[in-house]
């Protein structure tokens, strides 16, 4: 299938999400490799979903940094919305985990830090993710971690975004904090939260909370305190308690501050085979990284 007579997709979808299919496809007119997501309705033709998808291309428009995928093209093709982003080659944390089980420190450490500086960015204009999770995570060959999906994202106008439907929490329960369930209200500290829940679950390979039913898992999140990560040292246990704090105020002041607190856990990061290239194919982005962090 070509669209917009530019845009050939490959026949099968990469993945599919709650608000669109994300396929492959390549750009004729430029000769590259490109994601086109297709927006749809699961239940018949739905404005807020809509209304949702334009606001996501409008946040990637605005959200420049390495660390999220790059917004292409926006358009219509035979009455589906469409966005053509940044084809990003990688594995997705959930994908990690699934098939490394818990990482090392020091990675599971540097894939935080990488999205906080996504977040620290995001936060900055006001953009909350609001759907932080595994998923959401790729690590790319080189190293780096892209932050995807900003389909629940919300500028922030005020000191939380509403973001409840009749009847529906938008969100996944397993990294929702407590007061997205309970007030339907995100700022940047449910980031974190959320966050946190991906954190604990890169060192111990298992979701933090689970449970037969989305409410369970609610009704965890809201009251259930969470286990101490086994086998890490206690200053980093105990930032990720911080960050599962059930009042946001107690949690970290802002992502920047999360970023420095992870810094000292990511280093000596071990090879992870089958994931990265070796060290020996040099990696231009690592290349540039370091001269932008000699600066003062």
């Amino acid at each position: 299938m070509v669209i917009g007579d530019r845009y050939e997709l490959d026949d099968l979808p990469l993945g599919q999400g709650g608000m669109g299919a994300v396929y492959g496809g390549h750009d004729r007119r430029l000769d590259r490799k490109v994601a086109v997501k297709f927006l749809r309705f699961p239940g018949g033709h739905d404005e807020e979903l809509e209304r949702r998808f334009i606001r996501e291309a409008r946040i990637l428009a605005r959200l420049e940094h390495p660390g999220a995928p790059v917004l292409y093209d926006f358009g219509t093709y035979d009455q589906r919305l469409f966005q053509v982003m940044q084809f990003i080659e990688g594995v997705t944390v959930a994908d990690l985990v699934s098939e490394h089980g818990p990482l090392p420190v020091p990675w599971a450490a540097a894939i935080a830090a990488q999205a906080c500086a996504v977040l620290t960015a995001a936060h900055a204009l006001s953009i909350c993710h609001r759907d932080l999770k595994p998923t959401n995570l790729m690590l790319c060959p080189d190293g780096s971690v892209k932050v995807l999906d900003f389909g629940l994202a919300m500028v922030r106008e005020s000191d939380g975004a509403q973001f409840t439907r009749v009847g529906q929490i938008l969100g996944t329960p397993a990294y929702m904090s407590p007061e997205q369930i309970q007030r339907g209200v995100a700022g940047p500290k449910s980031d974190l939260y959320a966050l946190g829940c991906v954190l604990h679950e890169m060192l111990t390979g298992k979701p933090l909370f689970t449970g037969p039913t989305e409410y369970a898992v609610f009704d965890k999140q809201v009251k259930e305190q969470p286990p101490s990560v086994p086998d890490v040292p206690a200053e980093l246990d105990r930032l990720i308690a911080e960050l599962l704090e059930k009042q946001p105020e107690n949690r970290p002041a802002d992502a920047a501050t999360l970023y420095e607190r992870l810094q000292p856990f990511a280093v000596d990061l071990p090879m992870l085979p089958g994931f990265l290239h070796s060290p020996s194919v040099p990696s231009p982005g690592r290349m540039y990284a370091r001269m932008v962090g000699r600066v003062l």
